[in-house]
């Protein structure tokens, strides 16, 4: 199946916002990584989290990838209700 492969990054990184815990907006913030390896390693890639290979079972997600991470999820699934 094709499919894009940048929009599966995007909103991977914007629900990775979600379970980050990432709503006092601290650096050094980690995530689960309980998404696609693929789709993780493309994420490693672009500089936003760090590799995903390993033992632990979360990722520390870079400066940029938080504040990419936080505009997606705004983006998407933002409301302007509280």
């Amino acid at each position: 199946m094709n499919y894009d492969k940048d929009k599966v990054d995007e909103m991977t990184l914007a629900l990775l916002y979600l379970v980050m815990g990432a709503w006092d907006e601290r650096l050094g913030t980690r995530a689960w990584k309980g998404f696609d390896w693929n789709t993780m390693d493309r994420l490693h890639e672009k500089g936003w989290i760090s590799n995903p290979k390993g033992k632990a079972r979360s990722v520390a997600v870079s400066e940029e990838g938080f504040q990419k991470a936080k505009e997606l999820f705004h983006q998407h699934f933002g409301t302007d209700q509280p």
